[in-house]
């Protein structure tokens, strides 16, 4: 059984075939921008095009148009190759990479969120989530952070908030996605924003005084 996984979330984009536990390929770029344009190129660069029986993809949280643009590529490939498609949180892909680092030890993660804060969430020796996913200004996003060693994007920067503890500047990688609990995969392809939209629907008032859409 061949997998592709695929992660566009942050400013890297990866993607990567296993089989048998076994990477056949992989490619990991740093791009900031340009994931719709590299994304699946990408993928056609790995053995056989990329073709696999089971899909994966990050479902966030992260750059908004990223996650839309792997999740897009995931489901369009998923319905070409009549495979199902698995999604996986991910700031669980930087405590797994984290753990293969440091062993089995609790993670706190920490990316770049929007308006100025940060995307932080703990997690347990067993590689779990051990708190709900929070988007935090970086103060109380130190204040939060419970784990000795923390990963991802904003780790350095929390770990000089806090003044203690170790750091691991990690991005999203999909050759590693290998490393997570069979648990995180979901069959629910809903993006996770780690916060709530900037933008509201307005609702209007009719005459009678009761909103309507």
């Amino acid at each position: 059984m061949r997998i592709l996984a695929i992660d566009s979330a942050s400013e890297a984009c990866s993607a990567a075939l296993f089989e048998h536990d076994a990477m056949l390929g992989g490619c990991y770029e740093i791009l900031g921008r340009g994931h719709a344009e590299r994304l699946v190129p990408m993928i056609s660069e790995l053995p056989g095009k990329g073709r696999a029986d089971c899909i994966l993809v990050s479902l966030g949280p992260g750059s908004f148009t990223g996650v839309r643009i792997g999740l897009a590529a995931a489901r369009a490939l998923g319905l070409a190759w009549q495979v199902p498609v698995l999604g996986y949180p991910t700031l669980a892909l930087i405590a797994a990479m984290a753990r293969s680092e440091m062993g089995k030890v609790p993670i706190s993660v920490a990316v770049t969120g929007g308006h100025g804060e940060w995307f932080v969430q703990e997690f347990g020796k067993d590689g779990l989530p051990a708190s709900d996913l929070a988007s935090l200004k970086p103060d109380d996003a130190a204040a939060a952070a419970q784990a000795d060693c923390v990963a991802g994007s904003q780790a350095e920067a929390l770990v000089a908030l806090r003044k203690s503890g170790c750091a691991l500047p990690l991005l999203p990688d999909a050759r590693a996605a290998q490393l997570l609990p069979d648990s995180l995969f979901s069959k629910q392809l809903t993006p996770l924003y780690g916060r709530a939209p900037d933008a509201k629907v307005a609702q209007a008032k009719s005459k009678g005084g009761k909103a309507r859409a």
